[in-house]
Formats: structure tokens, C-alpha cells, sequence
């Protein structure tokens, strides 16, 4: 985080003060059982997301990031505490509205593009549209992450930077108020993942979609509003940007 001033942010009643948190967690745990081992993947996390930012989560591997992030987006829950999105508390839900929950309210952008090959990528934006409640045209979703020339191209003929960006307006063709990315940046090389970036930093302040990034790059932490270091499935470290850099000033 060169160049960018940060502040240690406290885990007090007084932080986040005046902004609303889209998600609450409190006390989260995660368990897995491998054969007679347990793995405690999360241990009593607490953790607020607030509407508008843009946070990175950094740490090593295993320290948590990803189930924290599924758990958050609905793909798994926690064995222990309790997460609330707005007013819905999402532990005791269903899988039936779970799924709903993804649908209506969530994007996701993963380290792998997860396209269809043999749709364009207008089409492979489409399949979210046609099952959104009040979607973007799939044509304003890709002009949005600079592929409105390109739109009519098979994941094939798109480099990996261009398939993550169509997976980006996939993501957020469906007006999620939350994008969650794990690792969106993890198999690209350093000028592409600038140019995903530079895209996730645009929705974020353009259209106000709440953003989580998961990466153990941490010279991606300075354009974040908020920085959360995660070791050993405990949150260790919550810092605060005193200003967020453009994408174009991070190295790595």
C-alpha cells in the first residue's frame, strides 16, 4: 500500500458511524469436517459492509477469504453467529431463499470467467437478464466494462482480461447492490488486471454497487475505502484509507 495513507480503524460502536451496512456479521464460525479432523475455516468473525464502499480483503491462503465471501453471498453458511443482509437475516434461510437472495441482490466475479463458450459474450450476459428482476440491457452492461466493440465475440476470440470483463457485466447486468470478486485479478498479468480494476472501480463509484474484493495481492488494498487482513480464519486488522489511489498508480 506505498503511497496511500491509512488509518487503523477501530472495531468500536462509533465505527461506520452515519452509513448504512448492507451486511452484518456477527460471531460467524465455519467448520468443516475432513474424516475425524476439523477444519475451522472461520473463528466468531464480526464484520459490517457498508452501502457504496469498496473493501479488500487480503490474507494467505486458508485464512478464510473465500468462505467468508460465500457465506456472505449465500453460497454457504455458517456453523456458528448470524449474518443479516438489510433486514433479512440470512442463517435461518432456506435454500429456496438463499436463492432468491443471490438472484435479486448479488453479483459474483470469480478468479476463473466461468463463460459459456459457445455464446458471445452479449449472450452470456443475457442469461442473467432473462432472469433478473429489473435488469441492464446486456448491451449497456458492456459498453459499462469498455466491450461494447466486442460484444458479438465468443469467449474463444476474447482475450482473459476481456472474459473477465465480460463476466464483470454479467455479474452486474442484474443491478446486484452487492459485487463480491474473488481473485478477479489472480490469473491476469499486472496491465490486464489494472484494466479490471480500473472496471470494478468505475461501477463501484458510478453506480454505487457495494464492492468486496478477496486477493492476497496487497498492493490492490490502496484503492479500497476499507482494507481487512484476514489470518487464520480471524479477522486480524481492519484499516482505513485516508484516500483511495487509481488503479493506474498501484504496482505490484
Amino acid at each position: 500500500m506505498a503511497g496511500s495513507a491509512t488509518v487503523v480503524s477501530t472495531a468500536s460502536p462509533g465505527a461506520g458511524a452515519g452509513r448504512e451496512a448492507v451486511f452484518v456479521a456477527r460471531g460467524i464460525a465455519r467448520t468443516y469436517r475432513m474424516g475425524d479432523i476439523e477444519v475451522h475455516a472461520l473463528r466468531s468473525v464480526d464484520l459490517e459492509l457498508y452501502r457504496g464502499e469498496f473493501v479488500v480483503l487480503l490474507g494467505p491462503s486458508g485464512s478464510g477469504k473465500s468462505t467468508l465471501l460465500n457465506i456472505l453471498g449465500g453460497l454457504d453458511t455458517p456453523t456458528a453467529g448470524r449474518v443479516s443482509f438489510l433486514d433479512h437475516n440470512l442463517t435461518v434461510s432456506d435454500d429456496r431463499a438463499l436463492t432468491r437472495f443471490r438472484r435479486e441482490h448479488v453479483g459474483f466475479v470469480f478468479q476463473f470467467y466461468n463463460l459459456i463458450p459457445s455464446l458471445t459474450a452479449r449472450e452470456n450476459v443475457e442469461l442473467v437478464t432473462e432472469i433478473a428482476e429489473r435488469p441492464m440491457a446486456p448491451v449497456d452492461a458492456l459498453e459499462l466494462v469498455g466491450l461494447g466493440d466486442r460484444m458479438d465475440h465468443f469467449p474463444s476470440q476474447l482475450s482473459g482480461g476481456e472474459q473477465q470483463r465480460v463476466a464483470i457485466a454479467r455479474a452486474i447486468a442484474k443491478r446486484p447492490d452487492v459485487l463480491l470478486c474473488d481473485e478477479p485479478t489472480g490469473a491476469l498479468d499486472y496491465e490486464t488486471g489494472v484494466l479490471v480494476l480500473e472496471v470494478l472501480q468505475k461501477i463501484n463509484r458510478e453506480v454505487g454497487t457495494t464492492t468486496a474484493v478477496i486477493t492476497h495481492n496487497a498492493a490492490i488494498a490502496g484503492m479500497a475505502d476499507r482494507v481487512i487482513r484476514m489470518r487464520s480464519g480471524q479477522i486480524v486488522e481492519t484499516l482505513e484509507n485516508a484516500r483511495r489511489i487509481d488503479p493506474r498508480q498501484l504496482s505490484w
